[in-house]
């Protein structure tokens, strides 16, 4: 079922900003929705990646973890090492892993690994999650409930859609090297739009680093803009819809 939110005077309703966010009967994309194939750059990154033969893109659920061992665990640590060790983020901790209220049986998480070393990670959580007095972070952020993003993080009213997910805490571990950056950004991205189509969602929604632009042209990513740009703790970062059904895998 699809939940309706209030529109406040000052902020435009989801679909007058998104005629594309239409009710979808097949989450699968056919020929018509198809953009053209994925840039030879693109395609030739991620068979890099595969003829490497060690990166591996996994993603994580509470009813699936016990199957990797201790990946979540170290998905978390490396969450750490990022966001509180590195980007010096106030956020909780524990035994060396960084988490939140978010952290739910709701959520996915996707983690970029090899031979056991997370090189990046991101989490996606349904538009409609509810625990207590929490939806998702984009939502509650709006609503006044976060106090290191701004109530004017978005553009919109934060959709509450079963074919929307949001996704947050995106990372790329600071020990990968210039030359192998892309090729991880891509294999979370193929991996990030896979996951979320097998959810059943059309769209992403998400905080991402403010030079998003550039990075999704490389990869061929849709998005749009659905916020300002605002600082936490010296990054800037800015709200992005991202088109999943539209990407090529």
């Amino acid at each position: 079922m699809t939940h309706t939110i209030a529109s406040p005077a000052n902020k435009k309703p989801a679909w007058s900003v998104f005629p594309e966010l239409e009710p979808v009967h097949n989450s699968k994309p056919d020929a018509s929705s198809r953009r053209r194939a994925r840039p030879a750059t693109a395609r030739k990154e991620e068979k890099a990646a595969a003829s490497d033969g060690h990166i591996k893109a996994t993603t994580l659920s509470f009813s699936n973890m016990s199957h990797f061992g201790d990946l979540f665990v170290s998905f978390l640590k490396a969450r750490k090492d990022t966001f509180i060790d590195r980007l010096h983020w106030n956020l909780p901790e524990s035994e060396g892993m960084e988490f939140d209220q978010y952290d739910t049986p709701l959520s996915r998480w996707i983690a970029i690994h090899e031979f056991g070393e997370v090189l990046a990670g991101i989490r996606l959580t349904p538009t409609t999650a509810r625990c207590g007095v929490y939806s998702y972070m984009l939502r509650d952020a709006q609503k006044g409930m976060l106090e290191n993003i701004p109530s004017d993080v978005l553009f919109l009213d934060a959709p509450v859609e079963q074919r929307v997910w949001e996704a947050s805490r995106l990372f790329i571990a600071d020990n990968v090297p210039a030359h192998r950056r892309l090729i991880i950004q891509s294999v979370l991205m193929n991996q990030l739009t896979k996951a979320a189509r097998e959810m059943g969602a059309t769209h992403v929604i998400g905080i991402v680093p403010a030079v998003w632009s550039r990075w999704l042209r490389r990869l061929d990513l849709d998005a749009v803009a659905v916020g300002p740009k605002f600082t936490i703790d010296h990054t800037v970062s800015q709200a992005a819809l991202f088109n999943v059904v539209k990407y090529v895998n």
